[in-house]
């Protein structure tokens, strides 16, 4: 009988989610052992053209990390659907879409200018873009280009099952490798992590408050803090709107949550429900205490939309070209 045949690949990711698979340590031997990897670039030397000559469906599961933001990875992504039985949004990139998201805070013509025109370390006078294609003594080189967008991969395609986390910590990677194997998969769409605050699960939880008051919120680098729940120290913590599932790795290690497991399956907008809760719960009630007191939150996209920007009830600025 022959091995279930498994993909890795990444998108629009920093790299993150490949060292988690790696940090499976001596259980990735074991996988090894019962899947055959048949696309792998980050770690193997695989040629696009032979995934192309596979039957559809003839691949058991991909694990697919990253957002969608250029023509490559959309056509990648689509190949990958067709020739999977199961497509897994790996990561808080594929699953929410992470960090590269926060570019929908522009068009795609503002960050091109920037990058390669305005930028304060460019040579000046030199205001040069690269081409997405480009031909010279009759051979043609072709650049992948960006969308206007970034899109979360089930924004792109049908989605069977989403591994949470920036990165997905080994412990929820192999609870979706073993499920897998042993064919005891949940429902269609799940998302495979615990589907509860991550509150319940921090060691400061005793600490927080059954009413808030806040007068004024500090940025982790600003405050000696202690070893309270950081919303009753007056730092933004996304805790209340996170999903358990990462062992509270950060608040145990000192700071506050981030967000990069997204919303329980409760939580419709993960940015606007902690929001929501911040400032209902305000000390000031005039317009320009309220003001000053949410002035120590410089950015609040970055913090409160900062893995979910693409998923969110936001997405994008509305004045932006509706063509991806």
């Amino acid at each position: 009988m022959s091995k279930p045949k498994v993909a890795f690949y990444w998108c629009a990711s920093c790299g993150g989610c490949e060292e988690t698979v790696v940090d499976l340590a001596e259980d990735i031997l074991g996988v090894v052992e019962k899947v055959d990897i048949v696309l792998w670039p980050v770690a193997m030397d695989f040629k696009y053209k032979d995934i192309e000559a596979m039957a559809d469906k003839s691949i058991t599961a991909t694990f697919l990390n990253g957002a969608i933001r250029s023509t490559e990875q959309e056509e990648m992504a689509r190949l990958l659907r067709r020739k999977s039985v199961y497509l897994i949004a790996y990561g808080a990139c594929a699953h929410t879409g992470g960090i590269p998201a926060l570019a929908n805070q522009f068009s795609r013509e503002q960050i091109l200018k920037f990058n390669y025109e305005d930028a304060p370390t460019l040579v000046k006078g030199e205001k040069t873009r690269p081409l997405t294609s480009f031909t010279e003594e009759g051979r043609t080189v072709s650049l992948p280009a960006l969308h206007n967008v970034v899109r979360t991969l089930d924004q792109v395609v049908d989605v069977d099952y989403y591994v949470p986390g920036c990165p997905p910590t080994p412990k929820i990677t192999r609870a979706a490798v073993n499920a897998l194997l042993e064919g005891k998969l949940p429902p269609k769409g799940t998302v495979i992590g615990p589907d509860h605050a991550l509150c319940e699960e921090c060691e400061r939880k005793d600490t927080k408050p059954d009413k808030w008051d806040f007068v004024e919120f500090k940025r982790p680098h600003q405050k000696l803090m202690d070893e309270k729940c950081f919303l009753a120290q007056g730092v933004v913590c996304m805790g209340p709107a996170t999903r358990a599932g990462c062992e509270a790795q950060c608040t145990a290690g000192g700071m506050p949550c981030t967000g990069c497991f997204g919303g329980t399956s409760r939580v419709r907008d993960q940015g606007a429900k902690i929001l929501s809760s911040i400032c209902s719960n305000i000390a000031a009630k005039e317009e320009d205490e309220i003001d000053e007191t949410l002035a120590g939150i410089p950015d609040p996209v970055g913090t409160f939309y900062r893995y979910g920007l693409a998923k969110s009830i936001l997405r994008r600025k509305m004045n932006l070209p509706t063509n991806p």
